[in-house]
């Protein structure tokens, strides 16, 4: 893609900052937000830029996103696929909600069943689903992650090894062209496999976003899960497995 000047200059400003807000650039540039949305938007298409509610991020590598920006990104996105997976979780079930922020829009779609069992070891969830009587809520210990609630550690895992439930929610950070699940803090990482392992009914969130990026530490393999709801697979390697070993992949684009 051929950069206009604005284009190149809003990069650079991106890359020195971090991320870049729509409202700020039309001020600095004199144009209108629709025009700053337009350059954002083919910068995105580039993956230049990482799209974000009121403007974009710089990619940084392998580097996680801090938690509130990640929540912001394809948030809409990331609420389809909350309700996608809610759908099939009946009532008078148990199920692991692990962290992520696509983990928790299926919490939020969750609050119209009845008679849940929640485990979770996201102090968000948790703290959203408590004021609903019809839920059991239960949430791990271990050590809490200032960064985004989360619970792990070796206490987590102890805690989580003594169920089985019929459904785990997971998230990842990333899909690797293989089908391997990545994420970032080994210990998290160690969480979500007790969770996998223990689970009847695995069930993987994630938006389209995590096919562009790596992390350094394996979850597990997509063949591992039983459903993968995503809003939208752009990769053939991880159709074919899917495909191979009978994972049910759902599209809620």
């Amino acid at each position: 893609m051929l950069l206009s000047s604005r284009q190149r200059e809003i990069v650079s400003i991106a890359r020195e900052q971090g991320r870049v807000l729509v409202e700020d650039l039309a001020l600095r540039f004199s144009v209108s937000p629709q025009t700053i949305r337009k350059d954002l938007n083919d910068l995105c298409d580039a993956r230049a830029l990482s799209r974000i509610h009121g403007g974009a991020l710089f990619p940084r590598g392998n580097e996680n996103v801090e938690y509130e920006e990640r929540r912001s990104m394809a948030a809409v996105e990331k609420q389809a696929i909350g309700r996608a997976a809610a759908a099939l979780i009946p009532d008078n079930a148990s199920l692991f909600i692990n962290i992520g922020t696509t983990t928790e829009t299926v919490g939020d779609a969750l609050v119209d069943h009845t008679s849940l069992m929640v485990i979770t070891n996201n102090i968000n969830v948790a703290n959203r689903l408590r004021v609903y009587p019809q839920f059991e809520v239960v949430i791990a210990g271990g050590v809490v992650r200032g960064s985004d609630g989360g619970i792990v550690g070796e206490a987590a895992v102890d805690f989580i090894r003594q169920f089985k439930v019929d459904f785990a929610i997971i998230g990842v950070s990333a899909i690797d062209e293989d089908g391997a699940l990545l994420d970032y803090d080994f210990r998290e990482v160690k969480v979500a496999q007790a969770i996998i392992a223990n689970a009847r009914h695995v069930i993987l969130v994630s938006d389209s976003s995590k096919f562009d990026r790596t992390a350094p530490v394996r979850i597990a393999h997509i063949s591992q899960v039983d459903t993968f709801i995503t809003d939208r697979c752009p990769s053939e390697s991880v159709r074919a497995i899917c495909r191979e070993h009978k994972v049910e992949l759902l599209e809620t684009a």
